[in-house]
């Protein structure tokens, strides 16, 4: 297969490539955690040059779409529990280190998604979504409330699900095929309410922290709205900038 430059005049050609290769990843064609060829192979593949192929997957691995491991290969990129605590998880106890929160079961519902969803997740009129309201625990003792909602066609089946797991975006990508890749947050201080503060065991009107998050796929469509409602004892929210 040679990639298309004569249809994608002034587009470098290692970037060709990569797109190919990222649209691998995206449809599935190669599964997370797989080995993909080495440059050599993708090199006559695609009929460039071996630094060609080498640069394509150097652009791949800045994406976080591959990663590579001495003496083994390139592999596809894949969401564990502990990477995604690392990534996509912010808050921090009073002597730096990071909190690992546990989730208690929550069973996902289906509903017809409403305006704030269907803004949120770029759905139209009648699409249905799946919500997932869960407390997050910390010590033993609750400290976040969630409110989590996914289009439901992107995941179908996971209404069934009677117990989810304490992190979900390992399980988009290894059951659904979803690698969520980037996320948007929005941090505000809140007062909580009286079901919030219940469900935390706190006095209404409590300072909380709100994360309001989109997380984004690897086509860059939105696939979760979640809103966390944070109750920071000895605790911190951490932004590291690049």
């Amino acid at each position: 297969m040679a990639p298309a430059e004569n249809n994608d005049i002034g587009r470098p050609l290692y970037i060709q490539v990569r797109d190919q290769l990222i649209e691998r990843i995206r449809t599935g064609a190669w599964k997370p955690g797989q080995l993909i060829p080495n440059v050599f192979l993708l090199g006559a593949e695609f009929k460039v040059s071996q630094g060609t192929a080498r640069k394509a997957l150097a652009a791949l691995a800045e994406l976080n779409l591959v990663v590579r491991r001495q003496g083994l290969g390139t592999f596809v990129f894949e969401h564990t529990p502990a990477h995604v605590l690392f990534r996509f998880f912010y808050i921090f106890d009073d002597k730096h280190a990071q909190i690992i929160p546990k989730s208690k079961p929550a069973r996902p519902v289906i509903a017809r998604a409403n305006a704030t969803e269907r803004a949120k997740l770029w759905l139209g009129k009648n699409a249905k979504v799946l919500r997932i309201s869960r407390l997050r625990s910390r010590k033993g003792k609750p400290f976040i409330a969630e409110r989590i909602s996914v289009p439901a066609a992107l995941l179908p089946g996971l209404a069934e699900h009677d117990e989810l797991p304490n992190t979900l975006y390992d399980l988009y990508q290894k059951s659904y095929g979803i690698m969520v890749m980037r996320a948007e947050e929005r941090v505000t201080a809140v007062a909580a309410d009286r079901p919030t503060a219940k469900a935390l065991g706190i006095a209404p009107g409590t300072p909380l922290l709100k994360i309001d998050r989109i997380a984004f796929a690897l086509d860059d469509q939105p696939v979760e709205w979640r809103v966390s409602l944070c109750h920071l004892v000895k605790a911190h929210y951490l932004a590291r900038l690049k």
